[in-house]
């Protein structure tokens, strides 16, 4: 067995490398897609093409700006919520209030998604405006002890800031998916310097292809593994809030037998669920290399950490 605060720390540890791993992988793909395009203009590999880093930031900023105020609207409209009723879903609130308090976070707003897919998910940009969505098949099919383990899971998300990293995280993102694109469209389309171009710069420009065609993916994919680590940090956050583990194990393992998709759910929304609202969509994706392109951890490997807590 391993102390909940054991599993708390390697668990911020192995996020901390990973995100730290994603910035240190961005600076260097912008650092190179920005030398490329400044030889390409014509300018000499010790001269910075940054100013396409700053378009390309103020771009993917703004398109992210708006998702990051008004996530909350958005995924609640595309997913057709309704706001919770006290006496309609006094289970849920009662529930919610209760871990609001032991978390030390306000309450958040509680909204309910009428599907009978067992999901739930945490979104809002800080504590003062967080959202719980819970859909009614897992408000009907879990019991009080199984939803503290779920509605605490979403809590640490809020707590931990969890929408405000993954916003962060998709600003880079973008940056890298616009250089790479700029690079390409410039290379097939563009005229380019043609004078004749040193060494130096030929090789940067080589480099230069080669990162803006591989550097959005394993963005993508670093993106898809810090969305996993936090995961697994919640599920530990649940159990500290809770103090019993066995709830969100008994909570998982009903969601994971729920082979209904969330038809509410898209592939903008599906990092914000506890698991996986597709489910049976993507049974053939098998393995480890399919698992870099998951938004959530194995349930299996969810419940085999919180089974060796204590």
């Amino acid at each position: 067995m391993k102390n909940i605060y054991e599993v708390q720390n390697a668990n911020k540890t192995r996020s901390l490398i990973v995100v730290i791993g994603f910035f240190v992988f961005v600076a260097l793909t912008v650092w190179v897609l920005s030398q490329a395009m400044a030889v390409y203009m014509g300018y000499a590999p010790t001269e910075s093409g940054l100013g396409f880093v700053g378009i390309a930031f103020i771009v993917s900023g703004i398109m992210s700006l708006g998702s990051y105020y008004y996530s909350d609207k958005i995924v609640l409209g595309i997913s057709q919520a309704r706001p919770a009723n006290r006496k309609r879903d006094f289970e849920f609130f009662t529930v919610a209030e209760n871990l609001s308090i032991a978390a030390g976070i306000p309450k958040p707003s509680l909204y309910v998604i009428n599907d009978t897919a067992m999901n739930a998910f945490a979104t809002g940009r800080d504590p003062e405006h967080a959202v719980v969505c819970a859909t009614t098949g897992l408000l009907d099919q879990l019991n009080r002890t199984e939803l503290e383990g779920v509605i605490a899971h979403e809590l640490t998300h809020v707590k931990n800031y969890d929408i405000r990293l993954m916003s962060i995280v998709a600003v880079m993102v973008g940056i890298v998916a616009l250089l790479g694109d700029w690079f390409l469209r410039m290379s097939f389309y563009g005229r380019g310097d043609r004078e004749k171009k040193s060494n130096a710069a030929a090789i940067i420009m080589i480099l230069g292809l080669v990162f803006a065609i591989l550097s959005p993916i394993i963005a993508t994919m670093i993106k898809l593994a810090i969305s996993r680590r936090r995961e697994f940090m919640a599920d530990a956050g649940s159990v500290a809030i809770t103090r019993q583990p066995n709830g969100l194990i008994q909570a998982l393992k009903k969601i994971s037998n729920d082979h209904e998709p969330l038809e509410a759910a898209n592939k903008a929304t599906a990092h914000l669920y506890i698991s996986n609202p597709f489910k049976d969509k993507r049974k053939d994706a098998v393995g480890l290399f399919a698992n870099l392109f998951n938004t959530h951890p194995p349930v299996s490997q969810r419940i085999k950490i919180l089974e060796q807590m204590s």
